[in-house]
C-alpha cells in the first residue's frame, strides 16, 4: 500500500518496519535538476537509528538505492523511485507482544480496522521507520529549494522541562547547519545537557520523555498559499501529522497568543530595507493562510515513546481479558531527537509543492 501526499509534486511512500524495505516514488520532479546523493545521505544519518546512546539501538544503514527517475545522479522527467533495505529487523522481540497491544501505539487502532490481518511487527506502516523514505523526499527537496534561495532547519525546541533558546527573528542557513551538525540538535548547549540528562533518566527507569521540535523556513516570498482549506498552515499540518508520534503543531507563538491581548499579539507591519515586512513574527509568517514574507516558524510536538519497558495494563486479544505488557525491543528513550529531519523534510516537501510554478524551474539547473 501507499500512502500519498502533495499535489504537483506527489510524494508516496511504502513498506513496514520490518519488511523487505521502506521505498519512496516522488513524482512531478523537473528534469534536470542534479541531486547531490552525498549530501542527501548526511542528511539521511542525522535520521538514522544507533548511532547514540540516546536513540534507538536498532542500526541501519539507510542508504537508498534509486531505481528510476535518477539517470547519473540528474533527474530525468519520470518518477524517481528510491528504496532503502530494512537491515536489522528483529522480529522475535514482537512475538509476545502479538496477541497484547501496546498501550498508545497503533496496534489497537489497526486491530479494529484491520481485524488483524495488518503485519504489526516494529508498528507495521505506523512505525517511525517510514521516515526513511520521507527523509529521502525531504532531502531531495531541501536541495531543490535552497538553489531557489529558500532555507529550512529545525532544532529540538524542549525535551520534558529543559527548553532550548528559539529561533531568532531571522534565523540564517549558517544557524541551521550548526545546529544540525550536534549530537543533541540544539541552539543553547547548555540546555542540550539538560535534554541530555531527561533522556538518559527517562531511559534508565524504563521510561520515556516527550519533546517539541522548532522548525523555520526563510526566503519563502510573499503570497504563498490560500485563504480556508487552502491555506499553507493546513498543508505544512496534514505532512507533519503524517509523522509518526506527533501530537500537536502551532504556529508563531501559537496557543500562547490565546491568552494575551491583542496589541501584545500583533505583528506591527514596517518598512525594512525598502520591503514590507512585519517587526515581530508571532503568527509563524502566516496570515489568513497566505505567506506575508516574513520566515515562516511552527512547532511540533512529539509523544513519549509508547514502547517502555515499565509494565503498562493491556488486554489479551485472544482471551478478551485485562492482563500486563512490558515492552523489550529496541527503542527511542525520546523520539523528538531523531525527528528534527523529519520535521525539516516534511517542511521542505510542503513548501517545495506549494510554490510550484511560482518560480521557473531552470532556476534550479
Amino acid at each position: 500500500m501507499w500512502y500519498e501526499t502533495g499535489q504537483n509534486i506527489r510524494v508516496r511512500i511504502s513498506g513496514s518496519s520490518h519488511g523487505e524495505n521502506v521505498a519512496v516514488e516522488i513524482e512531478g520532479l523537473p528534469a534536470g535538476f542534479a541531486v547531490n546523493t552525498e549530501e542527501l545521505q548526511r542528511f539521511l544519518l542525522r535520521r538514522a537509528p544507533g548511532r547514540s546512546p540516546l536513540t534507538s539501538a536498532r542500526r541501519e544503514g539507510d542508504v537508498p538505492v534509486f531505481e528510476t527517475g535518477l539517470n547519473c545522479g540528474v533527474t530525468d522527467g519520470g518518477v524517481l523511485r528510491a528504496v532503502i533495505p530494512n537491515t536489522s529487523q528483529r522480529s522475535s522481540d514482537y512475538e509476545k507482544i502479538a496477541d497484547t497491544p501496546r498501550p498508545s501505539h497503533a496496534d489497537l487502532t489497526a486491530w479494529l480496522k484491520y481485524g488483524g490481518k495488518m503485519d504489526m511487527r516494529g508498528g507495521g506502516p505506523f512505525s517511525g521507520r517510514m521516515t526513511a523514505p520521507l527523509c529521502v523526499a525531504g532531502g531531495i527537496a531541501l536541495q531543490m529549494l535552497r538553489r531557489m534561495g529558500v532555507f529550512a532547519g529545525a532544532h529540538l525546541y524542549s525535551v520534558g522541562d529543559a527548553e532550548d533558546d528559539p529561533f531568532p527573528l531571522y534565523p540564517q542557513e549558517e544557524l541551521f547547519m550548526t545546529v544540525s551538525s550536534k549530537e543533541i540538535p540544539v541552539i543553547n548547549d547548555d540546555a542540550g545537557e539538560k535534554m541530555r540528562m531527561e533522556i538518559l533518566a527517562a531511559g534508565s527507569e524504563g521510561d520515556s520523555v516527550g519533546g517539541t521540535v522548532e522548525c523555520a523556513v526563510t526566503g519563502i516570498p510573499a503570497g504563498v498559499g490560500g485563504p480556508l482549506f487552502q491555506g499553507l498552515e493546513g498543508d505544512i499540518s496534514r505532512a507533519v501529522f503524517g509523522i509518526p508520534g506527533v501530537r500537536g503543531v502551532e504556529f508563531g507563538d501559537g496557543f500562547r497568543i490565546s491568552a494575551m491581548r491583542g496589541s501584545r499579539s500583533n505583528d506591527p507591519i514596517i518598512i525594512r530595507d525598502g520591503r514590507l515586512c512585519t517587526e515581530t513574527n508571532r503568527s509563524g509568517g502566516i496570515q489568513g493562510g497566505i505567506t506575508n514574507g516574513m520566515p515562516v516558524v511552527f512547532r511540533v510536538a512529539f509523544r513519549p515513546t509508547p514502547s517502555i519497558s515499565r509494565p503498562q495494563r493491556t488486554v489479551s486479544l485472544s482471551r478478551m481479558e485485562q492482563t500486563e505488557i512490558s515492552i523489550g525491543g529496541r527503542h527511542d528513550p525520546c523520539i523528538a531527537v531523531r525527528a528534527v529531519p523529519v520535521v525539516e523534510a516534511a517542511a521542505a516537501i510542503v513548501i517545495l509543492d506549494s510554490i510550484y510554478g511560482e518560480w521557473e524551474w531552470n532556476l534550479l539547473r
